[in-house]
């Protein structure tokens, strides 16, 4: 018997609590909302937060995104600045090397070829260190070779010339292109074959 007892008494309890639980949901406050009403409100405050948490997570990615590039390319002027040293090495050593092998070479004593080619070298060793230095900080050169199809994406005519190569294709670099991270940042200047 006194099973049945435990049993009816529990059945007693569970329908006080389903009882007490609502007419918790049915009483209403001063401003008469009811306890689902506030759990509802609750739920969507905390989705509002969740939407904020995760809003605040993506601005936070994107500005790290968006400093990074400006790292990237903040030396972007002075690298261009630089690019003027680099041809006036390749122009230095042209020049050193039209001395040393020109038809002039017979009258050049063997002292004074050994100088010239000894400040080639420096000259060589010194442009190298800068381009090294260069391509540390993100800069490539532009890969032109002759005969390549002229891309106005990547290169600059700076003149038509005839030639024996096909028509639109480049048949000597005038100067030398860059990209800084991939970005072109100055085209190579070509002659185009008419």
């Amino acid at each position: 018997m006194e099973e049945k007892e435990k049993k009816d008494q529990e059945a007693q309890n569970q329908d006080s609590i389903q009882s007490a639980s609502s007419q918790e949901n049915s009483l209403k406050d001063e401003e008469g909302l009811t306890l689902e009403d506030y759990k509802k409100k609750a739920e969507e405050y905390l989705d509002g937060w969740k939407r904020a948490k995760a809003d605040l997570i993506n601005y936070k990615k994107e500005e790290a995104k968006r400093f990074e590039a400006l790292a990237k390319f903040a030396n972007e002027r002075i690298i261009r600045d630089l690019l003027t040293v680099l041809d006036s090495f390749d122009l230095a050593i042209l020049a050193f090397e039209s001395q040393i092998y020109s038809e002039k070479e017979d009258k050049l004593t063997e002292a004074e070829k050994s100088k010239l080619i000894s400040n080639l070298k420096g000259v060589y060793l010194i442009r190298a260190q800068l381009e090294d230095i260069l391509k540390n900080y993100g800069l490539e050169r532009l890969s032109v070779s002759l005969g390549q199809k002229f891309d106005p994406l990547v290169h600059e005519a700076v003149a038509t010339v005839e030639s024996d190569q096909p028509s639109g294709t480049i048949v000597e670099e005038v100067e030398k292109g860059y990209l800084l991270h991939g970005k072109l940042i100055r085209p190579a200047r070509v002659k185009v074959a008419k």
